[in-house]
């Protein structure tokens, strides 16, 4: 009996590369389909709309750990197996969520969801190890926005198919895409061999050690933790901005706010390429000085729908371009550890997710707008300054050597 085909890296086709962009945006929309709707839901369960804030900080804080015990074992396993398994099993926690009575319960239902969706994770990677050196920044570059797609489009069509349907159809929706994607993936991604052997309590350990080894690594996980509380603050607190005074915008208005971050999408498409073209850090300070530009402009857009959707496009697209040269960046350091490190960059990622919604309920509720936007521009200063640091030192990726290093091991 032949032995499976393994996929060179020219075999990482323009439609396989779509497929995994998809599959990606799907799997990270898991966790924002509820961002759009935590008035609605906080009315139908009879909850504060405080306490619904924390939903999105349950999911965040759940796919936390999800890619912290699951993602690295994309470095041992077969991922045309491991990712549609993933998938079916955030599809069961969808339905899950889709039948919750009370706020408690949805609240566990969505932790349970941020565990279980973690196959983007996954393919991002893969997406890296399927490419050659001099398109892998690209490729990454289109799987990633693909994630954000996702970020975006999951808002916008949570806000339409809830005003249609109530809020419980959106995620019996996301359940029946899952066992789709599931099925295609199954069949479209190629058998490749474990990138490294060990056991599970070696796998997991190793993450941090391969972060400790790498100096590049440890400061680049700042920046992009930085960025990730910076976008969950924003988006979560522009939702209680719009559900209010003086806009009062219902569910599917909210949703189309989201849509005006698409032209992040098309930051991200050339974001990996300035990686490969030697640009990464000197792009990184651009995309933090247009961040910080973003919240000043928020901060004056407390009754102006144009000063908002001017900061909707400035902050995705500064922030959609930063996290995907950290990313092109780390997956630079190393072949043989990449799901490590990527373990390493979501988990960094969604704890500032979690920080950044939980920190946006609250100074809603101690200061507004005003106090979002103020503490949204002293993460971007903070970026700035960690740039400034690193980049003649610290953020530079240092010449490959990772068997003498022992990465894989």
């Amino acid at each position: 009996m032949a032995a499976p085909r393994m996929a060179p890296p020219s075999e990482m086709s323009g439609r396989l590369t779509f497929l995994l962009a998809v599959a990606a945006g799907v799997a990270i929309g898991n966790l924002y389909w509820a961002q759009p709707l935590l008035s609605f839901i906080a009315g139908d369960l009879r909850a504060a709309t405080a306490t619904a804030g924390w939903l999105v900080t349950a999911t965040q804080v759940g796919y936390a750990v999800g890619v912290l015990l699951l993602v690295p074992l994309g470095d041992v396993l077969d991922r045309s197996r491991f990712v549609p398994m993933m998938l079916l099993a955030s599809a069961a926690a969808l339905l899950l969520c889709a039948l919750a009575p009370t706020i408690g319960v949805l609240l566990i239902a969505l932790g349970v969801l941020g565990v279980t969706t973690i196959s983007g994770q996954v393919l991002t990677p893969l997406a890296g190890d399927l490419a050659d050196d001099t398109h892998r920044g690209r490729v990454v570059g289109v799987v990633g926005s693909g994630t954000l797609t996702g970020i975006l489009a999951a808002r916008t069509i949570s806000g339409f198919v809830a005003s249609a349907a109530g809020w419980r159809a959106v995620f019996v929706l996301a359940s029946v895409v899952a066992v789709l994607l599931a099925a295609l993936l199954y069949r479209a991604i190629p058998p490749l061999p474990p990138r490294t052997r060990m056991s599970y309590p070696q796998l997991i350990a190793s993450v941090g050690a391969v972060v400790m080894r790498e100096r590049a690594a440890r400061w680049t996980l700042v920046l992009a933790a930085t960025g990730f509380a910076a976008f969950s603050l924003f988006w979560t607190a522009l939702t209680f901005l719009l559900s209010g005074p003086p806009f009062r915008y219902p569910v599917a208005v909210i949703g189309l706010f989201g849509l005006a971050g698409l032209a992040g999408v098309l930051s991200g498409l050339h974001g990996g390429r300035l990686h490969d073209r030697g640009w990464s850090l000197p792009a990184t300070g651009a995309a933090w000085v247009l961040a910080l530009g973003a919240f000043v402009v928020a901060a004056f857009a407390g009754r102006s729908v144009a000063l908002i959707i001017i900061a909707i496009i400035m902050i995705d697209v500064a922030l959609q371009t930063q996290a995907l040269l950290n990313r092109a960046r780390l997956f630079a350091l190393s072949d043989e550890a990449r799901s490590r490190l990527n373990t390493a960059l979501a988990t960094g990622n969604f704890l500032g997710g979690a920080i950044g919604s939980a920190a946006a309920t609250t100074l809603w509720s101690a200061g507004g707008w005003a106090a979002v936007t103020i503490t949204g521009a002293a993460l971007c200063c903070l970026a700035l300054t960690v740039w400034a640091l690193g980049r003649r030192g610290p953020l530079v990726i240092p010449p490959r050597q990772d068997v003498a290093r022992g990465i894989g091991v």
